[in-house]
């Protein structure tokens, strides 16, 4: 079988995605989605595993430092035999350098004095003009100075639903290229790593809120294991 072929069966066997923002659950299980992978060649399936695991917010250790994950990536990303995987690595990692800088400047950190602080094209360029909002990149990257914004009003929701579209959006415009080839299931699993994240935030925030309501109900009611009973 050629690879054409291989990747028109698998990428005709998965449910289309719907809008990112409105979808409730992923448009087929995590178990589902990999059964389907297995349908990938082994060096497709490392550059595809490699990948997720190097820039996906699911993926990544949360006890991991930023530094930790971009030295993690310039190993790992040259060893990328895919141009498209390896393209949309290095955007990824940009991206969050980007958002790397806005945290530290966010909490009064001076600009980064070491040399290797970031990932990508924009570490001078970050350095030079620390104290412009958007770093002088508003054409280069039109969602920074919105990033920065929200940042600066404690607006953590919004900082991460506009990273979610950024990516989504990115997702979508390199999708129009690629429809039966390696690359369109690249985009598939990224963009079903993204729906996960979103709908298991609104879950995790169900059920605080759920847990919150709770704790009002309660309030000032003691509990006696009669009462309980």
């Amino acid at each position: 079988m050629t690879d054409s072929h291989r990747y028109a069966m698998l990428l005709s066997a998965l449910p289309a995605h719907g809008a990112l923002f409105t979808a409730r659950q992923t448009p087929l299980s995590r178990i589902r989605l990999e059964q389907r992978l297995t349908q990938l060649d082994a060096e497709d399936a490392r550059t595809l595993r490699t990948l997720r695991t190097l820039i996906e917010w699911a993926e990544q250790d949360p006890h991991s430092s930023d530094q930790a994950v971009l030295e993690r990536a310039r190993r790992q990303i040259p060893t990328l035999p895919d141009p498209f995987a390896r393209d949309l690595a290095d955007w990824r990692l940009e991206m969050r350098t980007l958002i790397c800088a806005l945290r530290r400047r966010h909490r009064g950190e001076p600009p980064p004095s070491e040399r290797r602080w970031g990932y990508g094209r924009w570490t001078e360029q970050v350095r030079r003009h620390w104290n412009e909002p958007a770093f002088r990149l508003e054409r280069a990257c039109p969602w920074l100075p919105e990033a920065a914004r929200r940042l600066d009003q404690g607006d953590a929701i919004g900082v991460e639903r506009l990273l979610l579209r950024t990516v989504w959006e990115h997702l979508e415009r390199l999708h129009d290229g690629h429809h039966f080839d390696f690359a369109a299931v690249i985009i598939y699993a990224l963009r079903w790593d993204l729906v996960a994240r979103w709908t298991s935030y609104h879950h995790e925030r169900a059920l605080a809120r759920f847990d919150d309501l709770i704790e009002t109900a309660l309030d000032g009611v003691e509990l006696t294991p009669e009462a309980a009973a």
